[in-house]
């Protein structure tokens, strides 16, 4: 498998280098050159979650090879990847993984009852560790074989941020510094990162929102000089890693739900685009995906993308559900870039376009592409607030306002006869426990979650954060006093 860039200019790598890469040299984003095949469903049906994961991977992976076709240093062979997938699964608190539990009607509008897929049985509780656990394992395993060692640089809007980090702690090869909006997330998301205490991990609180934060970790890799002198990497969802690991919870859902190989729903809170474009690229490799939708809250710059064909940046509004507070969400570029051909020229102008103007529109012919796939919803606070006290009245669950937001929209779309069938199973994705935002599940249902064992001092832990000014040439400074200490 080779991998090319969405703005059609940088070179062609390999799993490894892409792995390493993060960001393409000109500023894109890697993808597949092609689309490999799920194996048959049937072939998935009796395997553990790490088997299926190994198994829907692996063509990502295999032939990582040089220009003479001999196997670059640190490139994985089938056994060594089996091993680091099933080691990274390892970590979760059951032996599912990322297990399906029915949610019913939840007392919402008609329709086919839903599905919670539960994606928060990791070491920080949220869905990036699904991803995260294996790909830190992965870079260690490259960077040792190779004698190197990186700087990770990323941001966060809250979850990936903890998960990275905990990922990439303690590791001999990797430093990691992570960027976070300064008191826009939760007090258990911060917490998460600057309580870790490994030497090597570095969480900044910079002012501003996510997307300045963002912005400031793609400035630093624009920056060529920079970025070879500190060896930076990625590990946010730019990182195409991350998209190949949660296309396999998408399987994995759709062997629970529809045993007889039929369609299934999803519904995907979503703020960065990568969660649901791993459905996607799931649906290309031939997973009988039905309907994908777009679940947003107040910040809900893909849900009028795709509604009117327009991207427009506004102000970014604080929410109950920060991880969704966005106004860029990176990986919709990997959506247009197959949408538009795979014609990076193309990408590369829109984009450029959208960064000048701060909106830009795709023709008709392509958002009527996109619609025949997604569908797109939001939910604001006040609502998101009432669906969880309604999931808790009719399950006796709780969960988190991400989740809420994704109920509270499938629950919509079926009242409007979108979702209505009720032979497609709704998989609604739950993305964070309840207890990584005590205080919006308290004030909506006047119960305080309360933290697994492992997290249960949490709020007694010291913590270590470093603050910086939102310019690219301190986090640059900042960035090499961490690689240097």
């Amino acid at each position: 498998m080779r991998y090319v860039s969405t703005r059609g200019a940088a070179p062609v790598l390999g799993f490894s280098d892409v792995l390493l890469a993060g960001l393409a040299d000109d500023g894109g984003l890697y993808l597949p050159e092609r689309w490999p095949e799920l194996p048959p469903l049937d072939e998935l049906r009796d395997l553990s979650y790490p088997e299926v994961a190994a198994r829907v991977m692996w063509p990502f992976v295999d032939g990582d090879v040089d220009a003479e076709g001999r196997p670059v240093p640190g490139a994985l062979d089938r056994e060594s990847f089996e091993s680091i997938v099933a080691e990274a699964y390892a970590t979760f608190d059951t032996p599912d993984v990322c297990p399906v539990v029915p949610l019913g009607s939840t007392g919402g509008e008609t329709g086919p009852d839903l599905h919670l897929l539960e994606l928060f049985r990791g070491p920080t509780l949220a869905f990036k560790d699904v991803a995260l656990q294996l790909v830190g394992r992965l870079f260690d395993h490259v960077l040792s074989a190779r004698g190197e060692r990186v700087c990770v640089l990323g941001a966060t809007s809250g979850d990936t941020g903890s998960a990275a980090m905990h990922a990439c702690a303690d590791r001999d090869c990797v430093d990691i510094v992570i960027l976070f909006p300064d008191g826009r997330t939760s007090e258990v998301q911060r917490r998460q990162m600057t309580t870790l205490g490994a030497a090597n991990a570095h969480a900044v609180a910079v002012p501003g929102t996510f997307d300045d934060c963002q912005d400031l970790v793609k400035a630093a890799f624009a920056d060529e000089a920079f970025r070879d002198e500190v060896h930076l990497s990625a590990v946010n969802s730019i990182n195409w890693a991350r998209v190949m690991a949660q296309v396999v919870y998408y399987v994995t859902a759709h062997l629970a739900v529809a045993p007889d190989g039929g369609p299934v729903s999803f519904v995907v809170p979503t703020g960065n685009f990568g969660n649901i474009l791993a459905g996607w690229v799931a649906k290309r490799m031939g997973l009988p995906i039905e309907r994908l939708v777009v679940a947003s809250n107040r910040n809900d710059i893909l849900t009028r993308f795709f509604s009117t064909g327009t991207m427009a940046i506004t102000e970014v509004v604080p929410t109950t559900s920060p991880s969704m507070d966005i106004q860029v969400s990176s990986n919709l570029e990997r959506l247009l870039f197959e949408v538009l051909d795979r014609d990076g020229a193309a990408v590369a102008e829109l984009m450029a376009r959208f960064r000048a103007d701060g909106s830009v529109s795709v023709p008709a012919e392509v958002l009527a592409e996109l619609r025949a796939e997604f569908d797109c919803g939001r939910l604001d606070d006040e609502s998101a607030a009432a669906v969880i006290r309604s999931v808790q009245l009719h399950t006796g669950l709780l969960v988190d306002p991400h989740t809420a937001v994704g109920i509270g929209v499938a629950e919509a779309l079926a009242g409007a006869g979108v979702l209505a069938d009720p032979s497609v199973p709704v998989v609604c994705l739950a993305t964070a426990h309840p207890a990584k935002f005590p205080d919006a599940v308290a004030a909506a249902v006047g119960v305080r979650p309360a933290l697994p064992d492992a997290l249960g001092d949490l709020f007694e832990r010291e913590e270590r954060v470093e603050h910086c000014p939102a310019d690219l040439a301190s986090v640059q400074a900042l960035v090499r006093r961490a690689i240097a200490g």
